[in-house]
């Protein structure tokens, strides 16, 4: 499991490892115009300004490949929210992760799987851009079906560096008439609150760690 984060119980344990079993609740290989508001699914869009590098491809220790780590090991997902167990000697590019949603005092697991990753360069509105990123997508028993995407750019002529959410998402089958209940009441806020948290705490985390690396590379002169 993560080091830096809990390893769950016995019960998430043995449900990390029935994930291995399970396919998606949707079909991943659709058109990515199909999944539009007008075909009911839920599409959101975040973007977090980061601390700004200069020019050019991205500096180490810098922002974007702070921005990088905390992506790869989900750290800029609020614990206090939902917190991620996996294999940390697992496939990245293929990892079953197995969530854990706090909800007052309640604790809903979620399975998903990792479905591909972005690393490369493009111009976007003629603009040269640096991009990296991954995704996740809803296994069977989730209470959604959907993907979300995480991505933190960097856009070389000018420096900014940030981060971004892309989602669509609707609800699955839910058996349970409470828990479906409370899903459709909480469910769409409780989303946008996670978004939210993981874009503030991305902008917390990055800016705290950069800050970090500069000093180190950059020590203060000692007198003799």
């Amino acid at each position: 499991m993560a080091a830096d984060r809990p390893r769950g119980g016995r019960r998430a344990r043995r449900a990390l490892a029935a994930l291995r079993d399970k396919g998606f609740n949707f079909d991943p290989d659709q058109s990515s115009d199909h999944y539009t508001t007008e075909n009911g699914w839920k599409v959101d869009d975040y973007a977090q300004p980061l601390p700004p590098e200069p020019p050019g491809p991205p500096v180490p220790g810098g922002s974007f490949e702070v921005a990088q780590r905390l992506m790869r090991d989900y750290e800029f997902a609020d614990p206090a929210i939902v917190r991620a167990v996996y294999a940390e000697d697992s496939p990245f590019e293929t990892r079953d992760m197995l969530l854990e949603g706090r909800f007052y005092g309640l604790k809903f697991h979620f399975g998903v799987r990792v479905g591909g990753l972005v690393d490369d360069e493009l111009a976007v509105d003629g603009r040269p851009v640096r991009r990296w990123g991954w995704n996740y997508r809803t296994l069977q028993g989730h209470l959604e079906a959907g993907q979300m995407d995480y991505e933190v750019r960097k856009w070389l002529d000018s420096g900014e560096v940030d981060f971004r959410i892309h989602a669509f998402s609707r609800p699955a089958h839910i058996p349970n008439p409470v828990i479906r209940l409370g899903f459709r009441v909480f469910g769409r806020w409780v989303q946008r609150r996670f978004a939210r948290h993981a874009c503030q705490r991305m902008a917390r985390l990055t800016a705290a760690r950069a800050r970090v690396s500069a000093a180190a590379q950059d020590p203060p002169a000692t007198s003799p």
